[in-house]
């Protein structure tokens, strides 16, 4: 779920509608026609960070990865069309909609200069310095966003370079800081810093603000952890107590839903082994007692949603 947060507010930052409501709707496969098409784009950035957090155990932090993670998180939506997975070619800038070079906010380096400095930035990343790693990660941030490597999704990119920075140094074990959140709520403040580096060379005002986040947003994540617990041990001695011979079984579907906040009733069928009667009963017993809502209404194909669990990210605090 912390994933998924972080993959909700980095793509709206770029524009998305989807919320995380949306993002498990659509992942639960339940089709709502009012809901934002560019759920796929969202969809795309937990795909693209689960890879890349899979991948950091056998590769290291590099070009090669972080290409690999831009094709995977353009692809088929909007963007596809620009070159996803390849460093661009070509000049891009930054700036209003419909603008051109002549009144863009920002110009990248030229494509073969950015290429360089793509690959300087790998170094740097890797080369054993007394710069804490906090700050290091702050600094290649905002130097990632100014090389602007690729034709599109290079903010996205970016904020997953500080996931995977702060995984593969064992500073976080899991991916539970979702920084996004903080460059959300100072979305202008957060432009603002990366800018006033390129035109007056202000890289302290950027790191005070980027290690800001990064205590605000830890200390959110800390409390969601906590109540993630709490949560977790209230449903286990609710379970232990009214779940009677099933309680095992009921168990291991709670344990299930904080990876999958949603099931139905074969996904418990086919996760216990048992019949499709028993795991209807179970799943019953979900409900009776608060811990699953069934969502969509219909008589068949219904599906469960673990929404103690969901309204945790779904309500982070400003």
């Amino acid at each position: 779920m912390y994933v998924r947060k972080e993959a909700v507010l980095s793509s709206q930052i770029e524009g998305t509608q989807a919320s995380i409501n949306d993002l498990i709707k659509a992942e639960a496969e339940i089709f709502d026609p009012s809901g934002p098409r560019d759920v796929d784009e969202v969809i795309n950035y937990v795909t693209a960070m689960n890879h890349g957090l899979a991948a950091l155990a056998e590769l290291p932090l590099s070009i090669r990865l972080i290409k690999n993670i831009h094709e995977k998180l353009l692809q088929g939506v909007r963007g596809s069309k620009m070159q996803p997975g390849e460093l661009r070619r070509s000049q891009n800038w930054i700036g209003p909609a419909g603008c051109t070079l002549l009144d863009a906010t920002f110009i990248p380096p030229p494509h073969d200069v950015a290429e360089n400095a793509l690959g300087n930035l790998e170094i740097f990343l890797h080369e054993d310095t007394s710069v804490p790693p906090l700050i290091k990660i702050g600094l290649a941030h905002a130097q990632f966003e100014t090389i602007h490597p690729f034709l599109d999704g290079n903010g996205r990119i970016g904020r997953l370079l500080i996931t995977f920075f702060l995984c593969q140094q064992e500073i976080l074990a899991q991916p539970v800081l979702y920084l996004s959140h903080y460059f959300k709520k100072h979305r202008d403040e957060y432009y603002r810093h990366l800018q006033n580096i390129r035109d007056n060379g202000d890289w302290e005002s950027w790191v005070k603000f980027f290690l800001n986040g990064v205590s605000s947003v830890a200390k959110q994540a800390t409390q969601t952890a906590r109540d993630i617990v709490d949560l977790r041990e209230a449903h286990r001695e609710l379970i232990a107590q009214s779940f009677g011979n099933s309680g095992g079984k009921g168990m291991r579907v709670l344990e299930h839903l904080f990876k999958r906040p949603f099931l139905n009733v074969n996904d418990v069928k086919s996760l216990l082994g048992i019949s499709y009667p028993n795991a209807n009963t179970l799943v019953e017993k979900f409900v009776a007692r608060g811990i699953l809502f069934e969502s969509t209404g219909n008589q068949r194909n219904r599906q469960f949603f673990y929404r103690d669990y969901i309204n945790l990210f779904a309500n982070v605090p400003d």
